[in-house]
């Protein structure tokens, strides 16, 4: 049963994958019009802002205003990398040693704890739940129970089927669900980058700063 299992988080990943990279392409060509404006800079300077200090809170108004939830994602999300590097190690059967599991383990907990903090400030917070849609509810309490699966599985071996029962509906959702954001996220970082970087936009020099300033 372990291994049939085993075989059912390989084929799910590689369905999910190859989902998302299917969406990513019809994204990318949907109602795309052409660009007439000569280039005013080179549009890798807008990805490297985009994907560098573009995510730094104080270049994000909302992320700057809400400092203790941005953290808290950086955490949460640190946790579900750790989580899925230990779920890879598993399909692979490479043994990891104590002290990497120690690591890992720690930052699934870590995932844990502010995954639950964030679903309790939008299942709390009057304005967040308007603007909420059940999807929102349910791509957090699956990966919150995905990574408190790895963190027991890290503990107590017999609880591995139902690991990796969870790690394939999960995989499977990934693509109709919002938990795609993992994958669109840096897609959509880099058109955001190509975008702004070809017009000059991004990044700003301290002397257009201080030009609209004057």
């Amino acid at each position: 049963m372990l291994e049939i299992l085993r075989f059912g988080v390989i084929l799910s990943f590689c369905i999910s994958f190859i989902a998302l990279c299917h969406l990513i392409v019809r994204t990318y060509f949907f109602n795309k019009k052409p660009v007439f404006a000569k280039s005013q800079s080179r549009p890798i300077k807008g990805i490297f802002y985009a994907l560098g200090k573009g995510m730094m809170p104080w270049e994000k108004e909302s992320a700057g205003r809400h400092l203790l939830t941005y953290l808290g994602g950086i955490l949460y999300h640190t946790g579900i990398f750790a989580a899925f590097f230990y779920l890879f190690m598993l399909v692979i059967s490479h043994r990891l040693n104590s002290t990497v599991v120690f690591i890992l383990r720690i930052l699934m907990f870590a995932g844990i704890f502010s995954g639950m903090g964030l679903f309790l400030k939008r299942s709390t917070k009057s304005q967040l739940r308007r603007i909420s849609c059940p999807d929102d509810f349910a791509s957090n309490l699956m990966v919150d129970v995905f990574l408190l699966l790895a963190l027991t599985d890290s503990h107590i071996f017999r609880f591995r089927p139902l690991f990796f029962a969870v790690a394939i509906v999960m995989f499977l959702y990934i693509p109709v669900g919002k938990i795609r954001h993992c994958f669109f996220f840096f897609y959509s970082r880099i058109l955001f980058g190509l975008f702004y970087g070809r017009r000059g936009v991004l990044p700003q020099n301290k002397g257009d700063l201080g030009a609209e300033n004057e």
